[in-house]
């Protein structure tokens, strides 16, 4: 299973430009910002999932709601990609761990190595393993590209509304 990026990155870098110009900001000034808006993305969607909430017998969200805040970490992620300048636009998907809970720790550890060493290796590391929890979560490839396009529908509406 692949999955293609480069209108992904041609939408991400079309909001970011939106974004700099109208809070006076850049990459450089926004990197440290955008890994931990990242990382507090990745807890809002395991979040949602509940797989680690071993004490509790509620169940997940609803699919639509874990979309939603898997496309947020999509962005933060081309947006990190954008900035470092990575080239690589088609990623294979193969996940590390067979369950979610260890994909997810296997994310936040590839995230911290990209923010102590923030190179195009380590950032496509990181990218490569959160699309592999694209599986593990029970969506396919073209469904989370409709739900970055739907997302980045709401990401643009705030912007004109001050959000």
């Amino acid at each position: 299973m692949t999955l293609e990026l480069t209108e992904l990155f041609i939408a991400q870098a079309k909001l970011d430009a939106h974004i700099q110009t109208q809070h006076n900001v850049d990459y450089a000034s926004t990197r440290l910002k955008r890994i931990l808006a990242l990382l507090v993305e990745l807890g809002e969607m395991i979040n949602e999932t509940r797989v680690f909430k071993f004490w509790s017998k509620k169940g997940p969200s609803e699919k639509a709601i874990i979309l939603d805040e898997y496309a947020d970490g999509i962005h933060f992620l081309l947006s990190l990609g954008l900035d470092i300048a990575s080239s690589k636009r088609l990623y294979t998907i193969e996940p590390l761990s067979s369950d979610l809970v260890g994909q997810i720790l296997n994310v936040y550890q590839a995230v911290i190595q990209f923010y102590q060493q923030p190179t195009i290796a380590s950032f496509e590391e990181a990218f490569s393993l959160y699309l592999a929890c694209i599986p593990l979560l029970g969506f396919t490839p073209e469904e989370v590209t409709e739900g970055y396009f739907k997302k980045l529908g709401v990401n643009y509406t705030r912007q004109q509304t001050n959000y």
